[in-house]
């Protein structure tokens, strides 16, 4: 059976749920507080044990939101 839950090493994954889930979110305007508290309420997101979030994986994450975001308002 294979995993279907997101951990923090899922930045484009996670990015790409953000986008769908928040759709009038800007991520330009999100602080890491505010991401990372929007990451863990994700449905299936899982913290795994050695892997804790920092700067670099949330601004990794920012990126793939924006990234998703751009693809699906060029999809309109």
């Amino acid at each position: 059976m294979p995993d279907d839950s997101l951990h923090w090493l899922d930045v484009d994954l996670i990015g790409e749920e953000l986008a769908r889930i928040h759709p009038t979110v800007d991520p330009l305007r999100t602080g890491f507080v505010q991401l990372k508290a929007l990451v863990t309420s994700l449905p299936g997101f899982r913290e795994e044990p050695g892997h804790p979030v920092n700067e670099r994986i949330l601004e990794e994450i920012q990126r793939y939101w924006i990234e998703a975001r751009e693809a699906s308002r060029g999809r309109d």
